[in-house]
């Protein structure tokens, strides 16, 4: 169960937005919004936000630039997680992550079944590490988002959490690339 230590100091972490949309701005992201609502209520700062074409290159190269900048430590997608022809951030993710934490969306889609039934099998929200980067990706709609974040991310991004959290493991994320680039 979740349970936070007060004894623990909270570290904030630097936390990139991405909007997968052909449709959406800033004014009417009212998911990416939610979103950037609910990370710095808790604590964390938002690195950066922006809005991407539902287009596998456009969101590879931004996903790139922000696992490329030490000022990012956690990207979160909302958007682009369907099955229709234009739904493709999980395309996009199997071009740049090194690892898949493929309990992520088990276990969003086993808390979104309790809300939405068997509409949650049409969620693709994956998530993963890329060059010690932590990469997510959830549905675009504002209840997904609120779900993932409030029932998963908002514990997981919480260096008191246990018994244990992502933000914890971060200094050791990129353990094994070290070895690797020592060798080129």
């Amino acid at each position: 169960m979740t349970k936070i230590d007060t004894t623990r100091p909270f570290l904030p972490v630097r936390i990139a937005v991405m909007t997968v949309s052909d449709t959406r701005t800033l004014e009417t992201d009212t998911s990416g919004q939610a979103l950037v609502s609910r990370l710095e209520q808790a604590g964390h700062v938002l690195a950066d936000r922006t809005i991407v074409r539902d287009d596998v290159g456009q969101i590879t190269e931004q996903l790139t630039l922000w696992i490329k900048d030490p000022l990012v430590d956690v990207v979160i997608t909302n958007g682009g997680t369907g099955v229709t022809g234009r739904d493709v951030t999980p395309e996009a993710f199997d071009r740049v992550l090194e690892k898949r934490i493929e309990g992520f969306g088990e276990l969003f889609r086993m808390l979104s079944y309790r809300k939405i039934g068997t509409s949650t099998i049409q969620s693709r929200a994956i998530a993963g590490v890329a060059d010690g980067t932590y990469l997510f990706a959830l549905p675009g709609s504002t209840g997904a988002v609120k779900d993932g974040w409030d029932d998963i991310l908002v514990f997981q991004l919480d260096s008191r959490h246990r018994p244990c959290n992502f933000v914890e493991l971060m200094p050791r994320l990129r353990e094994g690339l070290k070895e690797d680039h020592a060798h080129d």
